[in-house]
């Protein structure tokens, strides 16, 4: 008892030291804040100084203000959360952040006695804070000097002696938990011997409650999660890791760092392409709690493409034709014999020179046939659609033999065209004939099964054919018709439009400048709004989850980072896709030539090694000889196995267990199906409360929950080619604790266990 409370009191001494440190760092953010403010109040007064620089310098200031003042105001629930302490280092140099850049210790740092003193103290969080003499109260988390804190291991440990997490919530810190990275060293800050407080950082973060967003993983990086964050940017970084192993944070962390590295180089905007659009809300808020927003896009593969939202869902076999490279050959034939549609006009009929000119079907047919004869986009070639009627027309005229004078011949000619082009039937004829295509006019003319067979023949047999065209009747769209969508865009172009005028600005009417300035050029943070709303190319590009794209959906990808360094995050072992091998070569056309730097994710923080076992079962089956990465950690609850019972239905059960596992955690429950059974799951939790959710097996990537419920693997594994990767996928799902629910198809035993996942 008395040493209990020994250490408790040690405990609570060190907790105030760092609530001390804390209570020193939001003082000064009060200051910085009061500061920011001030700045906005200057940049206001120099909107009444009537000259262009004035104006323009008080744009740059309140949008730098503005963005500072944003950051400072957010109090995050950790925004302090780290600490180390290090020996003193080889040499004294500092750096911007005002911390040492030696790595490693000084050759007198250690005594003989294995006695050492800490030559400093670093505290690490969410943005770098520093004192009013310039020194470091906190360190930014993506600075150089803050990669020990990442990096560090008994190992390896460079400089460090203590690694400390401190947890805080707005101003109060909760708690700390330290690990020691040279255990057998005898080390004092200030005359006292330095304190060990808890049982290991990472363990406390694993066993946190989920809640239904993504948390930063800040705190608890590891070390070969590190090597992925901070790896340079040049070129293409792939990343593969199996369930568990923290790679969406990763690929989130991972924008926020390259930002803080080189903001000027990527300025051109981030792109993080997720799965679903599950997956983005749940990981949405991470970026400005890293302190970034703003210059990361985060968007679900169905939503790259503006004004088109997926919707809906393909069956497995739909989807493979729609996300087929073969798709390809069919949207060309269908982006120009689209043109040809049952109401376009078959004959033209114009009156030049006093004669009446005509061109039939079979001349008109010809015409179309040049005009397409290129790789120009469709709506790009209607002026030369326009040129090559006028040409025939002319011909017709027998106007073309009337002058040897070349001059007096261009005249006539120019003349002609002048007068045709501008007659009501031949500008009507040009609309009816060759008229500007959107995209989606292209779909719904593949949605009629004669046109389409013709255009898909020899590429797609009927019963794709018959089962593309009825997918396609419908008005909503899938993840796999956005990419057909982005297809068919290239593939048809948009004509130039006129630039928007820009909007009255009351503004200009106080700087008394009016007269000399009628129209006043746009602020660089209007250019950059204004640019992040049109950008449709990335300076990086980071993909996660890449095993389950597409090849369609790779090229509709490819084209957003065309000059990019790219980040791919993925694990073949969770791929939804029924051809890896396909897709992977649509990658690789998307990346280009660029070298490749891979790393490999090998631990799994989130499963306890009893689920984690579970689910090498169906790995083995899904992938023969692929190893499941390792669990760091076990929870002494096996799964648990239940069947239907005779009596009971399958939603009744389904809620029990749902209702039993509310009761077991603190944090989220969810209850995975098949796709064809997500709605009608929905109902079968209906009135049990926010913390419960059901969710389709392709929906569940990504996502993670205290508990899960799975509901009849068989089902799940019987649903696409790609099954079994999907019910790995969903058995790995879970923090604490995992249900599988059998049913008939899953056969179980007598102690409920089903087939799948026997011996």
């Amino acid at each position: 008892m008395a040493a209990q409370e020994a250490v408790d009191t040690v405990r609570d001494r060190e907790i105030g030291v760092e609530q001390e440190h804390l209570d020193q760092v939001y003082r000064r953010l009060e200051e910085k804040i009061h500061e920011a403010e001030f700045l906005m109040n200057d940049a206001a007064q120099r909107g009444q100084v009537g000259t262009p620089g004035a104006l323009a310098e008080r744009d740059a200031q309140v949008f730098r203000a503005g963005i500072h003042l944003n950051r400072l105001n957010n109090e995050f629930e950790d925004f302090l959360f780290g600490r180390i302490d290090l020996l003193y280092g080889k040499d004294g140099k500092k750096g911007p952040d005002g911390a040492y850049t030696s790595v490693e210790p000084a050759e007198d740092a250690v005594r003989p006695d294995n006695t050492a003193e800490i030559g400093e103290t670093l505290h690490i969080g969410r943005i770098g804070v520093l004192d009013s003499d310039y020194a470091p109260l906190v360190i930014d988390w993506r600075a150089p000097a803050a990669a020990p804190f990442y990096r560090s291991t008994p190992v390896d440990p460079g400089r460090v002696v203590r690694r400390r997490v401190i947890r805080s919530k707005g101003r109060q810190v909760l708690g700390v938990e330290d690990d020691l990275m040279r255990p057998e060293l005898r080390a004092t800050l200030d005359g006292c011997e330095l304190p060990v407080i808890g049982d290991g950082a990472l363990m406390a973060a694993l066993g946190q409650a989920r809640s239904h967003t993504m948390r930063d993983i800040v705190s608890s990086i590891q070390a070969e999660q590190d090597l992925v964050i901070r790896a340079p940017a040049a070129s293409v970084t792939y990343v593969e890791g199996g369930p568990g192993t923290g790679k969406t944070a990763v690929a989130l962390h991972r924008a926020a760092y390259l930002l803080y590295q080189d903001r000027r180089r990527y300025a051109g905007g981030i792109l993080i392409v997720s799965p679903t659009p599950l997956l983005v809300s749940y990981t949405e808020g991470v970026l400005p709690s890293l302190g970034e927003e703003g210059q990361v896009a985060i968007r679900a593969v169905g939503s790259l493409v503006d004004g088109a939202e997926a919707t809906a869902y393909d069956e497995p076999a739909v989807a493979r034709v729609k996300g087929s490279s073969r798709m390809v050959h069919v949207l060309r034939k269908a982006a120009r014999g689209a043109l040809d549609s049952p109401d376009a006009p078959q004959l033209l009929r114009v009156v030049a020179f006093g004669r009446r000119l005509e061109l039939e079907a079979d001349e008109l047919r010809r015409i179309r046939h040049n005009v397409l004869g290129g790789t120009a986009p469709v709506n790009l070639l209607r002026p030369r659609a326009r040129r090559l009627l006028l040409d025939a027309l002319y011909a017709k005229s027998g106007a073309a033999g009337r002058h040897s004078d070349p001059e007096l011949a261009a005249e006539l000619r120019s003349s002609f065209d002048e007068d045709v082009s501008t007659e009501d039937s031949f500008l009507g004829f040009l609309d009816a004939w060759w008229p500007e295509l959107s995209p989606r006019q292209v779909l719904d003319a593949m949605a009629d099964e004669r046109r389409l067979g013709r255009w898909a023949r020899r590429i797609l047999n009927p019963g794709e054919v018959r089962r593309l065209a009825r997918s396609l009747r419908r008005r909503e769209l899938s993840v796999h018709d956005v990419a057909l969508l982005d297809e068919l865009n290239t593939l048809l172009g948009a004509p130039a439009r006129p630039r928007k005028k820009r909007e009255y600005d009351p503004l200009d009417q106080l700087t008394g400048l009016e007269e000399l300035m009628p129209v006043r050029e746009e602020t660089q943070r209007e250019r950059a709004e204004r640019l992040a709303a049109e950008r449709t190319e990335y300076a990086h590009v980071i993909v996660d989850e890449a095993q389950d794209l597409t090849p369609m959906q790779w090229r509709m990808v490819g084209r957003r980072g065309r000059h990019a360094t790219w980040t791919v995050v993925g694990d073949p072992a969770q791929s939804s896709w029924s051809d890896p091998d396909e897709a992977a070569e649509s990658r690789d056309e998307a990346l280009g030539t660029r070298p490749r730097r891979r790393f490999e994710l090998t631990v799994n923080y989130r499963n306890p090694a009893e689920i984690a076992e579970l689910a090498a079962k169906v790995l083995a089956l899904a992938m023969p000889g692929k190893e499941s990465p390792r669990a760091v950690r076990s929870t002494g609850v096996e799964p648990r196995f239940v069947t239907v019972p005779e009596k009971a239905d399958l939603a009744e059960t389904v809620r029990l267990e749902a209702e039993r596992l509310l009761h077991e955690v603190d944090g989220t429950v969810g209850v995975v199906v098949a796709m064809n059974r997500r709605a009608e799951a929905a109902g079968w939790l209906a009135g049990l409360g926010d913390r419960v959710v059901a969710l389709g097996s392709l929906e569940a990537k990504g996502l993670e929950y205290d508990a899960t419920v799975v509901v009849s693997p068989a089902e799940i594994a019987d649903e696409s080619p790609a099954g079994l990767r999907v019910l790995y996928v969903a058995l790995t799902r879970s923090t604490q604790a995992l249900t599988v629910l059998s049913g008939d198809r899953d056969m179980p035993d007598e102690a409920g266990v089903p087939d799948l996942l026997r011996d």
